[in-house]
């Protein structure tokens, strides 16, 4: 076996037992959890229930809608009416 090959197969088996042999976290399960949150009758939109972040990403998504509707409707108007040439 060539020299090459035996530090590559050192290599290898290293990365293999780092990889492994590490500790997993335990990650529970919060499904239930936000299925009660979503699915609870309490007046909310389904689209903010999600609390203050839910809230501000909307609130971005309607701003980013409501400058792109207006720049259309500016574009528009602009093409509409030809550039004079002098």
């Amino acid at each position: 076996m060539c020299a090459d090959c035996a530090r590559f197969q050192a290599l290898q088996q290293v990365a293999h037992r780092t990889i492994s042999s590490s500790a997993r976290r335990q990650v529970g399960n919060k499904v239930p959890q936000k299925q009660k949150l979503f699915q609870e009758d309490n007046g909310i939109p389904v689209h903010l229930k999600g609390g203050s972040s839910d809230a501000l990403l909307y609130r971005a998504t309607m701003a980013l809608t409501a400058l792109g509707a207006g720049y259309v409707v500016y574009e528009l108007v602009k093409a509409s009416f030809p550039q004079k040439k002098d």
